[in-house]
């Protein structure tokens, strides 16, 4: 099947602000199509940010299966929000470390086994990130959690399948732990 060009062409851009979590820019691109706006390039807002690593951790109990969760306050939705752990990468981390860290950093828990499931784009349309799904298997409670200066987060031991019959209600808000829930019943 052939496709038209549909690639927009960068001509230049210019940082507008730094914010703690991501940068603001305008990029300035000229359309695939040379007559449209006379040639003219045209002004797009882009957010550059780190990538993201979210994990699902499973505990296997006498009751079923479970996935460790925390509950924290979301600012942009004003509420708070039982998600699966996760945050963004440190600088030289590769994906598999920053899952890893931000499950023991989160929630205490250490996985002997954590195997990717996936990755997207949180939102293509102006975010320049990709977020990295994990499973992670058979914990291990070190009893530590080393949480972010203004990180408020509670633990969870949530059953499975109320998660997923739950996907989409309060509390559970988040669009990407939707998104890392399909991941896993693939």
């Amino acid at each position: 099947m052939n496709k038209p060009n549909l690639t927009w062409t960068e001509e230049g851009r210019k940082k507008i602000t730094d914010c703690k979590i991501f940068s603001v820019w305008e990029s300035y691109c000229k359309a695939p199509k040379p007559e449209h706006n006379n040639g003219e390039p045209q002004t797009f807002t882009v957010l550059e940010t780190k990538d993201w690593a979210i994990v699902i951790p499973v505990i296997e109990t006498e009751k079923g299966k479970k996935f460790l969760m925390v509950w924290q306050w979301r600012h942009g939705s004003n509420c708070l929000s039982l998600e699966f752990p996760g945050g963004v990468f440190n600088p030289g981390e590769n994906p598999e470390q920053a899952a890893a860290r931000e499950l023991h950093e989160e929630t205490g828990y250490k996985p002997q086994k954590i195997k990717k499931i996936g990755e997207f784009s949180p939102n293509p349309a102006f975010m320049s990130n990709t977020v990295h799904f994990f499973l992670a298997e058979d914990l291990i409670d070190t009893g530590k959690r080393d949480l972010d200066e203004d990180e408020f987060i509670e633990i969870e031991l949530v059953d499975a399948e109320d998660v997923i019959k739950g996907m989409g209600r309060a509390p559970y808000v988040h669009a990407l732990m939707g998104t890392a829930l399909a991941l896993y019943n693939q």
